[in-house]
């Protein structure tokens, strides 16, 4: 059964198409990696699905519903630059997500509220492996730390849906690998829906159990901006495809990846 339904799905800015004719079926638990050249409207996709725009035709249902108009507690999204609070403690970036929504005007909840709520935060930063960090402050922490902590950010509001626009983009090859170990584990555990982008097609191979790549097929030089991207690969992957990239696929995939 459909979790996620995005039909007919067109984004265009005045002029200028950026993603046209899209139609997606998601099962609830799939993790989505989409891939392709720059510009090509990865993050304008990613910002569609987590409500901050509106498609300019079309539709997307969450569970048989239309897609809620702002982003909420069904979807939560980590960047490649960290958002996190600067003058707040790990744990409090954490504990704030749980206490704004029960506590809007004043943002803080009291007494065994505001205990159960960084029992829960700490719980969860334990999960990620920044149990040991709890009273840092980010500038302390590394990128691969502060992008631990803004997983569990995101995660602390247990969402459906999980968004991620190239998040360890700018980490170091060996916090990378940690990274991708990080996230596995927790969407086997939490079954989340995820969409990922990623820049880096063997990243998107061995993570995802479904590769999206997006292309802009339709081109006059006349009119650049005429025509949007679509998604001209739709490839679903397993265990064994996903140890190893298949040189015949690379090359196949590479002309729609260059300026990556």
């Amino acid at each position: 059964m459909s979790f996620i339904q995005v039909n007919n799905v067109w984004q265009q800015y005045g002029d200028q198409v950026v993603l046209e004719r899209l139609n997606l079926i998601i099962r609830e638990g799939e993790f989505c990696t989409l891939v392709g050249a720059s510009g090509c409207g990865k993050s304008t996709f990613l910002r569609l699905l987590l409500g901050q725009e509106r498609p300019s035709k079309g539709e997307i249902l969450l569970a048989g519903q239309p897609l809620a108009a702002e982003p909420d507690s069904s979807r939560g999204v980590v960047f490649q630059r960290y958002s996190v609070f600067p003058h707040l403690s790990v744990l409090d970036n954490v504990a704030i997500g749980l206490e704004l929504p029960r506590s809007p005007l004043l943002g803080r909840l009291f007494g065994s509220a505001k205990r159960e709520a960084r029992e829960q935060a700490a719980a969860m930063l334990h999960k990620v492996g920044l149990g040991h960090a709890l009273d840092k402050y980010p500038s302390q922490l590394s990128g691969g730390m502060q992008q631990r902590l803004a997983i569990a950010q995101a995660l602390i509001m247990k969402p459906r849906v999980l968004l991620l626009d190239e998040p360890f983009g700018a980490l170091d090859p060996g916090i990378r690998k940690d990274m991708h170990a990080l996230l596995l584990e927790l969407w086997n555990e939490t079954k989340l829906t995820v969409f990922m982008v990623t820049h880096d097609l063997s990243e998107g191979f061995s993570l995802g159990t479904r590769l999206l790549v997006f292309d802009k097929t339709r081109i006059d030089p006349h009119a650049p901006n005429a025509f949007g991207a679509r998604i001209t690969y739709d490839i679903p992957l397993n265990s064994e495809r996903r140890a190893t990239l298949p040189a015949q696929l690379a090359a196949s995939l590479q002309p729609a990846l260059q300026g990556a």
